[in-house]
C-alpha cells in the first residue's frame, strides 16, 4: 500500500480518523504536525511564534519528505496548510493517495474546543463569529490546493465510521485499477 496522505483544515478530523484508518489497515500513523513538534522539541504555536511561518514550512516540508522516504505503508495527517505550500499537494499525490476531508467553517468551529483553538495559532483570540469568519475566507483560498486530491469526502452528516468506510473502499478500488 501506498502511503494515505489526510487533507483539509485544521480541526477537520484528519488525526482522529487517520488513527482509525491506520488501526482498520493494520499500518503505522503519522501526524506531521506531531513530529515537528518532536523535532523541534517545542509546540507547533511555539514555532510559528519564535522562528515564523516560513521555517515551519521548511520544517513541515522536511518532515513530510523524511515520511514519504521511509518507504512504508502508513496513513499520515498532515498539518491543514502543509498542501498549500510549495508543491507539497503535488508530492504527495505522486507519493500516494490523498483524501480531501472536507467540513464548512461551522461544522468545524461546532468541533473546535477552546484548548483545540488555543493550540492553532492562527486561531487565538478570534471569537465565535470571528472565528467561521476567518475560516471561510481562509478556507476559501486553500480549497484550489485541497481539492486536488484524489479523492473528496464531505464529512459533515457522516459518522467517523461512516468516512471510514468511504476511505477504505476508496483504497480498494485504488488497488483493483
Amino acid at each position: 500500500m501506498k502511503p494515505l496522505f489526510l487533507v483539509g483544515y485544521m480541526g477537520c478530523g484528519k488525526s482522529t480518523l487517520g488513527r482509525k484508518l491506520a488501526r482498520r489497515l493494520g499500518v503505522p500513523f503519522a501526524d506531521t504536525d506531531a513530529l515537528v513538534e518532536r523535532r523541534e522539541g517545542a509546540s507547533v504555536a511555539d514555532v510559528f511564534r519564535y522562528e515564523g511561518e516560513a521555517f515551519f514550512r521548511r520544517i513541515e516540508r522536511e518532515v513530510l519528505e523524511e515520511t514519504i522516504g521511509a518507504g512504508e505503508a502508513a496513513v499520515v495527517s498532515t498539518g491543514g496548510g502543509l498542501p498549500v505550500w510549495g508543491d507539497n499537494m503535488a508530492y504527495m499525490n505522486r507519493a500516494g493517495r490523498t483524501v480531501y476531508l472536507r467540513r464548512t467553517a461551522e461544522q468545524i468551529a461546532r468541533r473546535l474546543s477552546p484548548y483545540g483553538r488555543q493550540k492553532r495559532p492562527r486561531l487565538r483570540g478570534l471569537g465565535d463569529g470571528e472565528l467561521v469568519d476567518f475560516m471561510t475566507r481562509d478556507m476559501a483560498s486553500r480549497e484550489p490546493f485541497y481539492a486536488q486530491a484524489a479523492l473528496t469526502v464531505e464529512c459533515g452528516a457522516c459518522t467517523d465510521d461512516e468516512i471510514v468506510e468511504r476511505i477504505l473502499t476508496f483504497l480498494r478500488e485504488c488497488e483493483v485499477r
